[in-house]
């Protein structure tokens, strides 16, 4: 349950953290609180409050949320959820989901039609608010989590690349859960992307891969997730690694929020600095004022878990 809950709130954790960084230079995390573990890292700024959540987490949360209201996977209960939030005009919304949440069209058309519009749609919306559904079908096991996987990136990503980077995270996250090594395990997991996206994730999730190799911005799915993966491998515990993955720069809240996830899980509850859980918080645009804070958010991952 640790774990679970590590990863839940891991990811919260890194979201917030980051936000205040987007689209900022690499470094800039490190430049501000040079210091591991000096403390006032949740400061804010970028039009973030001190230990506000974005729209990773809030998203994520209504994920979970009608996960656990609808007893099970409910795609056009997910969607609407979705535009109710939307349509409350929350702090940051990506370009691309806000345009496939107020479309007009159907949640099962939106995503495909905006695709088949404009032929970009691999950004790493669906990969930032994954977390809470990675922890919830982990018991089901490999096949079910990664599709489950797939059918919720493709409510706001009509590019399977998305799709396939999300089900690599869920797989990730329930071999952690479970007691694996996520890094061992992804020969296996790659072996299960579809066969056009495979080399893709294979070369930003190889051991020797470095986020200065990438190819485009780290808010693409691939790069974002290759960055998060690296972040791990390349610290030793979590703190260490949220630090390294904000260090990055670009699409801070996101690179971090995926890093929290799964360091979350590696690591467990515990490992996540009383500092950065205390002013935590998430708002949730939309849904009567609600605001949920680390507690919440431990017993929504206890919930999700089972």
């Amino acid at each position: 349950m640790r774990r679970v809950a590590g990863a839940v709130v891991g990811s919260a954790v890194g979201d917030a953290l980051g936000g205040p960084f987007e689209f900022g230079p690499p470094g800039a995390f490190s430049a501000r609180h040079p210091a591991p573990g000096g403390g006032g890292e949740m400061s804010g700024g970028g039009g973030w409050d001190a230990g506000e959540a974005t729209d990773d987490t809030q998203m994520a949360v209504l994920v979970a949320e009608s996960l656990l209201e609808r007893g099970g996977l409910d795609l056009p209960d997910v969607f609407a959820r979705f535009q109710r939030w939307a349509a409350a005009q929350p702090k940051d919304i990506g370009l691309q989901t806000e345009d496939v949440l107020t479309n007009g069209m159907p949640w099962d058309l939106a995503a495909a039609v905006h695709f088949q519009v404009n032929r970009r749609a691999a950004g790493n919306g669906s990969l930032m608010r994954a977390t809470t559904a990675a922890v919830h079908f982990a018991p089901a096991g490999r096949e079910a989590t990664m599709e489950a996987a797939r059918r919720i990136a493709a409510l706001t990503h009509g590019d399977r690349a998305a799709w396939e980077g999300t089900a690599i995270f869920h797989e990730l996250v329930r071999v952690t859960l479970d007691g694996g090594d996520p890094l061992a395990a992804l020969p296996d997991t790659l072996a299960l992307v579809a066969p056009p996206h495979r080399e893709r994730y294979a070369t930003v999730l190889a051991p020797d891969w470095h986020p200065d190799r990438a190819t485009e911005f780290n808010g693409a799915v691939w790069p974002c997730l290759g960055s998060a993966v690296w972040a791990v491998r390349t610290t030793a515990d979590y703190e260490g690694a949220l630090r390294a993955a904000i260090d990055l720069g670009g699409d801070t809240d996101t690179v971090a929020a995926v890093t929290g996830g799964l360091a979350g899980a590696l690591y467990g509850l515990d490992a996540i600095p009383d500092r950065w859980t205390r002013p935590l918080h998430v708002p949730l645009p939309g849904f009567g004022g609600r605001v949920l804070d680390a507690a919440d958010l431990v017993d929504l991952a206890r919930r999700l878990g089972g």
